[in-house]
């Protein structure tokens, strides 16, 4: 009596439970070299591994799929229909293998990988650009991809794995990350240039304390430090707008629609007065975080290494 064997039958016992991309993932190089030579012997010394080896990669691979691949004569072989269609996906795969290690190799090339990193948008017209630039005084060819956003969306790319390295204020204490402070940057009243504190150069903020404030959005680290200066000085801000660019809040203000505080600005902007707040002390700290454990790429280490160096001097020109 003839025994009709289905698919399943081909399998092997563990098939069901195990991913079948990872059963055939290791063997999809071997499968294209023999389909490539037609021929097992020539391609085991081509692949460098023992024939018998390659025979048995074989075998397996045509029961964990459930279809005879080839069809043999001694050791030459020739594809059957079926194993002409799964070619041509191995060999596919094969090739976005190749590209993606291609990618990553080129990504960390010491003199021309990439970095990943992320800073707030209050860095992104001076700071960042003239880092950047002092970096490729000695490494020219290394490239960047840059992501500006305020601060616990940068924590959470670069938990994700989206960055290499991120500065960020407040300077994050988190188990899983690293984080190093390297500079401090003061805080400024900003009025319009027509308020009754413009004339001032400085102000102490409780002054402030009956003013409508324009201020970022929850979540935002300068939003924090705003909201905690002002607690200090014993006042919970009356806000009218929030926004999430610091320029956009200069903007409102000197559309006389609230006051603020804000780091300097890159370029004096008409219409506002920036005042020096003399109490509480109005600062707020930038550091840099990567994630604790993350092995770095050279290009990635070297940067590390030199944003490190700027210790206390971030914010200044870059020589």
């Amino acid at each position: 009596m003839a025994h009709n064997h289905s698919s399943r039958e081909w399998l092997s016992p563990n098939s069901n439970e195990e991913d079948m991309g990872l059963l055939l993932a290791p063997r999809l190089a071997y499968f294209a070299a023999v389909a490539r030579h037609e021929h097992v012997t020539r391609a085991a010394h081509d692949l460098g591994v023992p024939q018998s080896t390659l025979s048995r990669a074989m075998v397996r691979l045509e029961q964990d799929l459930g279809v005879a691949l080839f069809a043999r004569k001694g050791r030459t072989v020739s594809l059957t229909p079926a194993g002409r269609t799964f070619l041509a996906s191995a060999e596919r795969a094969l090739a976005e293998v190749e590209r993606s290690a291609d990618a990553v190799r080129a990504d960390a090339d010491p003199s021309a990988g990439r970095v990943a990193f992320g800073f707030l948008h209050t860095m992104g017209s001076e700071t960042v650009p003239g880092l950047i630039r002092a970096f490729r005084v000695d490494h020219p060819k290394v490239r960047f991809t840059l992501v500006q956003n305020y601060g616990e969306a940068m924590i959470e790319r670069l938990r994700a794995g989206d960055l290499d390295l991120c500065l960020t204020s407040p300077v994050p204490d988190a188990p899983d990350l690293v984080a190093r402070r390297l500079d401090e940057q003061r805080l400024r009243l900003v009025v319009p240039d027509d308020h009754r504190l413009a004339a001032r150069k400085r102000v102490r903020l409780a002054e402030a304390a009956d003013e409508t404030f324009v201020t970022l959005e929850p979540g935002y680290g300068l939003r924090r430090i705003t909201d905690a200066l002002c607690a200090e000085a014993g006042f919970t801000p009356r806000i009218a707008f929030e926004g999430e660019e610091a320029e956009t809040l200069r903007g409102l203000v000197a559309a006389g629609l609230g006051v603020a505080l804000l780091p300097p600005p890159a370029v004096a902007r008409p219409g506002v007065v920036e005042l020096t707040v003399t109490a509480p002390r109005a600062a707020r700290e930038i550091g840099v975080a990567w994630l604790d454990g993350h092995p770095d790429t050279p290009p990635v280490a070297a940067f590390k290494r030199f944003l490190l160096s700027r210790r206390g001097r971030l914010l200044s020109e870059p020589e």
